[in-house]
């Protein structure tokens, strides 16, 4: 080491024998001293992190620490940066504010550069920003005397000129932006309209099934009343009906196609043993007073031929009576079951067979 404090190599050293720790001191010391001050922000302002000394820039706001970019800035650079930071997300290229006037603590006014640029369009560094802050040194004076008032007013016009083509980059911005908003806001609108149209579309349709459906259910309330009107017609006519069969000393047995009771009247229920449990009972499973063993078979001839079967039966407790066994023949002419009949001619039977033993005597 020299009087000088100079750092002695000497020649057998190469580069690569400086040690790692001398290394990072001497670019730590080149970042701190004699690079500009810089921050990173992200797209919303908030320092993440700081380069060089940047209090000359940068005082904390009063009140809650807050470490936005924005709220720490000093007077004279908020706008103008501002607008710089959304300039640069919509482009690749730096963007640069020339001239801004800083009121410095001391009361003195330092003109400062302001390049902004995004850092990557990749993660982890998108939607990040770097500003850096370079001091514009003042002219020399000469002789130690003033400006002349010329080349202030010629300082002040390129000052005005630097503002007033900032001003037009964060007009041109901002036009983009709204142009940008407008078209966001027109494709919206088509959108809604589009969807308003189809709900509309919606509503119509809906409106007409409730008419269909209002006038289907007036033609239901039609038919149900028919419906009402022919059941009480019908339950009147089986009553007619009832009333009929019953009325006529006759005994009569409905029998379906498989000869099964389906209707009987109550003379036919002292003749043949019936209760109202038997309607659909077959023939066979009955009792009967009846002395006809052919009952069955003479039933299914008369469906097999369609033709009337008449005979004298003889019962159990010694009456005579005349079974008929004709089709069941329905109004549209279609053949379902045969009717059978049983009249009492006990007394006939009996007058009968008084004149026969007259006769002979």
């Amino acid at each position: 080491l020299k009087a000088s404090k100079e750092i002695y190599v000497s020649p057998t050293t190469t580069p690569t024998d400086i040690p790692r720790n001398l290394q990072q001191a001497a670019d730590h010391v080149l970042l701190q001293v004699h690079s500009p001050a810089a921050v990173v922000v992200n797209s919303i302002g908030d320092i993440v992190y700081i380069s060089g000394r940047t209090g000359k820039y940068l005082e904390p706001a009063a009140g809650k620490a807050n470490w936005n970019l924005h709220a720490m800035i000093r007077e004279g650079m908020g706008t103008l940066i501002a607008g710089a930071l959304r300039q640069a997300a919509t482009q690749k290229e730096a963007v640069n504010a020339r001239g801004l006037k800083v009121q410095m603590p001391g009361g003195e006014v330092q003109t400062v550069d302001v390049t902004v640029q995004a850092l990557a369009d990749s993660a982890p560094l998108k939607d990040m920003f770097m500003v850096v802050f370079r001091d514009v040194a003042a002219p020399p004076t000469r002789s130690g005397r003033r400006k002349s008032q010329s080349t202030e007013h010629a300082e002040e016009l390129q000052q005005q000129l630097d503002e007033i083509q900032t001003l037009r980059e964060q007009n041109h911005t901002t036009r983009e932006e709204l142009q940008s908003a407008n078209e966001e806001l027109l494709s919206t609108n088509e959108e809604l309209q589009s969807t308003n149209e189809e709900l509309q579309s919606s509503n119509e349709e809906l409106s007409t099934s409730k008419e269909e459906m209002q006038s289907m259910n007036e033609e239901l309330q039609t038919i149900n009343t028919e419906l009402q009107t022919k059941l009480d017609d019908l339950a009147l006519a089986q009553s007619d009906l009832s009333n009929i069969l019953n009325g006529v000393d006759i005994a009569i047995l409905f029998l379906d196609m498989a000869l099964n009771v389906r209707r009987y009247t109550d003379r036919a229920a002292k003749i043949i043993n019936l209760r109202e449990s038997d309607i659909g009972r077959p023939l066979t499973d009955l009792t009967t007073m009846l002395e006809y063993a052919e009952l069955r078979d003479d039933a299914n001839e008369t469906l097999r031929t369609l033709k009337t079967s008449e005979k004298e039966i003889h019962t159990s407790d010694n009456r005579w009576f005349s079974v008929r066994i004709i089709p069941y023949r329905r109004l549209d002419n279609v053949i379902d079951g045969v009717v059978l009949t049983l009249v009492d001619i006990t007394a006939s039977k009996s007058l009968e067979s008084t004149l026969r033993a007259d006769a002979k005597a």
